[in-house]
């Protein structure tokens, strides 16, 4: 079974987190292709698909969109799991489902949609960004919850694997 991991990150932290989706992917034995959106390959075709973002002032990255709606007849006809990436603080702030979720699930008909908390590091960031945060008084650390991720990762493998085993049956 071939599973597509693709992401769009603007600082790493939603990268971190592909990464860590696919090598959980990975070692419960599915074949696993792991890329940012800028290199996603165009015409291959794969049995599923993990898509993610990080978020911004509520809204997924642009080229991520972009790409679930340039590819959304093949998605909607394959296994598809989201994630968005952001809130922050004890409890990830804010806590509201990112705006453009329902034109996403839409071209996507996931079986799944996680938000995970994110990380912010102020030296990472522009000098506009700083003083967003700054003015939002938003907190700086690392917030994702690895458990968390991974344990979901191995929610979409047990589906996979189930899905794999009942098709070698049939």
């Amino acid at each position: 079974m071939r599973v597509l991991v693709v992401w769009e990150s603007k600082h790493g932290s939603t990268a971190d987190m592909a990464l860590a989706i696919g090598e959980v992917l990975r070692a419960r034995g599915l074949n696993v292709d792991m890329c940012e959106v800028a290199s996603a390959p165009d015409d291959v075709k794969f049995d599923a698909y993990v898509i993610g973002s990080a978020v911004y002032a509520g809204h997924w990255m642009k080229r991520i969109k972009q790409y679930v709606h340039d590819n959304r007849e093949v998605l909607l006809s394959h296994r598809v799991w989201l994630f968005s990436s952001g809130p922050i603080g004890r409890p990830p702030r804010p806590q509201e489902p990112p705006v453009d979720l329902t034109q996403l699930m839409a071209d996507t008909g996931p079986r799944d949609h996680m938000i995970f908390a994110g990380k912010l590091d102020r030296t990472k960031l522009s000098f506009a960004e700083r003083a967003i945060v700054a003015a939002l008084r938003a907190p700086e650390g690392d917030f994702r919850d690895w458990d968390e991720i991974r344990g979901w990762a191995g929610q979409i493998a047990d589906e996979l694997t189930k899905d794999r085993l009942l098709s070698q049956r049939g």
